[in-house]
């Protein structure tokens, strides 16, 4: 098979994100609608109760597409050459990454919170988190808002860049961003009560999911932890990621908030993204402010200087690889 032309790695994810500014996709579009429906069909399908059949389902359900991503690019590299290859390369960009799948929901909650409605936010975030936030105070609406965002961040902007920048250096196109997408997926349809969805599947299916997605989300969640490190107050990120880990072990998702409190000092609670949960009061975090609306301010600062630092990482890789 042709090798992937890694310079074109940067051009790929570049005009991915502009198009998904300029043409945002709807929650309903046919990729997500198929996406869907081959999940659910396939767990239905293979679920007989047992782990074997699990981990079945997940391979097909996630490295089945993501092989036939990496067969077309490979196909069309060799009938029509790079150029399709590269166009190929967007589209999967443009269906498997964008801030604007989720930007909308943290755009209208923070303009309702600094218009002091916060009946208004509060149910927007219930909507978008779909559960019951009844009663949850002004501070306690910021702190998941930062943290449910910083989190979307991570499952579709991030993650998908860090697979999908460390398979086409591989050689395998954009395999990896179809993996990370499908991966997320999966896993989240698997945390869905089956009274909530209507598919009743067995914990074998469930269990082999998620720790599924633990694995391939292992890498990205470090290096979205130590991107914003980097971009912001580097010291305490990692402190409080040394801290959550020393306490809480190896979950993606409080490692991934435990940096981001500390890379804009503000006291999150990364404990809530951990399995099995524990008291949210048993987390001994370094002291820090507590979440007011103008921290929101500090995030978006901090996710888009981020998306800054990785398309800089690809640009000079780019270059490099022209010059040599």
């Amino acid at each position: 098979m042709p090798s992937y032309d890694c310079r074109m790695s940067f051009f790929s994810v570049l005009f991915a994100l502009l198009l998904e500014q300029a043409r945002p996709l709807s929650a309903h579009n046919p990729a997500n609608t198929a996406m869907r429906s081959w999940v659910r069909w396939l767990m239905q399908s293979l679920d007989a109760g047992r782990l074997l059949h699990g981990w079945l389902s997940w391979g097909l359900a996630v490295i089945g597409p993501a092989l036939a991503a990496l067969l077309v690019y490979w196909m069309l590299q060799i009938w029509l050459g790079w150029p399709a290859a590269v166009l190929w390369n967007i589209l999967i960009l443009y269906l498997t990454l964008g801030f604007r799948q989720f930007s909308h929901f943290f755009t209208d909650i923070r303009a309702a919170l600094e218009a002091g409605e916060d009946d208004e936010a509060r149910e927007l975030l219930a909507q978008w988190l779909n559960t019951d936030l009844r009663d949850l105070p002004r501070r306690e609406i910021v702190r998941q808002l930062i943290e449910n965002s910083v989190l979307a961040a991570h499952r579709h902007v991030f993650g998908v860049l860090a697979w999908f920048s460390v398979l086409a250096g591989l050689g395998l196109g954009p395999m990896g961003a179809v993996l990370y997408r499908m991966a997320e997926y999966v896993s989240r349809i698997n945390r869905i009560p089956a009274e909530q969805d209507g598919q009743p599947l067995s914990e074998a299916v469930r269990q082999s999911a998620l720790k599924a997605w633990h694995l391939v989300n292992w890498l990205p969640a470090r290096i979205t932890a130590l991107g914003f490190a980097a971009v912001g107050s580097f010291e305490d990120a990692i402190e409080g990621w040394r801290t959550y880990q020393a306490q809480f072990g190896d979950n993606n998702d409080g490692i991934i908030i435990a940096a981001t409190a500390g890379a804009v000092n503000v006291r999150l609670s990364p404990d809530v993204a951990a399995a099995p949960p524990v008291d949210s009061e048993s987390f001994v975090a370094p002291p820090r402010a507590e979440p007011e609306p103008a921290h929101l301010r500090s995030i978006v600062g901090l996710i888009w200087r981020s998306v800054v630092m990785w398309m800089l990482l690809l640009f000079l890789l780019t270059l490099a690889r022209l010059l040599g």
